[in-house]
């Protein structure tokens, strides 16, 4: 299973989505057909793209502009919509929870009846899925503050349910919503291990939207980025 909390290099896997990757298209998701089982059945995980490495996220970070953070007029969650459906009943939450999972299976309604996860952020394993978020990796409110508030909606909406890249993770509720809309200079997970994958994945997804980043939160990814010296890299 590929998931951001392992993150390694490319490797064959089975594919449960079919993703679109132009800016601004809809992400079309190919799922196994769904048992009607009240049983449920077995999801099957998803591969993700592989991770920035860390030369490449340094160089990156150098190439997105700074600037100081944008006014929060006009911002609602609705200006972003989520969570899209992504086919065969499934939305992108019971998407990522399928991917991000061990053992998940999911009713003819795609929702998740049983499955095992491991929250990256605090380290907590959790058997509930309603103990779980589906975390923005850059948030929606900060997007909003670098740049997304000048977006279509239409482009909101594929940033909010972005399978493509590493905008997405699912994590305990509680490490989530202690995030906030918080950037890495405000913010870090409390597991100092994941801080290299964090900054990777922090850095990969502004790049990919051309969104800004303040002078404060550029020092934190640098410092970030500088743990996976130290072992660090995934």
């Amino acid at each position: 299973m590929f998931s951001l909390r392992s993150w390694p290099a490319y490797a064959a896997a089975v594919t449960f989505l079919t993703l679109v990757p132009a800016a601004g298209a809809t992400v079309a998701a190919s799922l196994p057909a769904l048992s009607s089982a009240a049983a449920g059945y077995a999801a099957r995980p998803a591969e993700l793209p592989p991770p920035l490495s860390a030369a490449a996220a340094y160089a990156q970070l150098a190439r997105l502009d700074v600037a100081e953070p944008g006014s929060m007029s006009g911002y609602s969650r609705a200006r972003f919509p989520h969570w899209a459906q992504q086919g065969k009943s499934c939305d992108t939450r019971e998407v990522v929870l399928a991917r991000d999972g061990a053992d998940v299976k999911q009713d003819e309604s795609c929702h998740v009846v049983s499955g095992s996860w491991h929250s990256e952020y605090d380290g907590k394993d959790l058997t509930d899925a309603s103990d779980l978020d589906i975390d923005h990796m850059v948030p929606l409110a900060q997007a909003w503050r670098s740049g997304a508030k000048s977006w279509t909606d239409a482009r909101r909406k594929q940033f909010a349910n972005d399978l493509e890249g590493p905008q997405l993770i699912a994590v305990s509720a509680a490490s989530n919503r202690s995030k906030g809309d918080q950037s890495p200079d405000e913010w870090r997970p409390p597991q100092r291990s994941y801080w290299c994958v964090y900054s990777r994945a922090w850095i990969d997804v502004k790049s990919r939207y051309d969104l800004t980043i303040t002078d404060a939160e550029r020092d934190a990814l640098t410092e970030m980025v500088g743990t996976c010296r130290s072992g660090g890299e995934a």
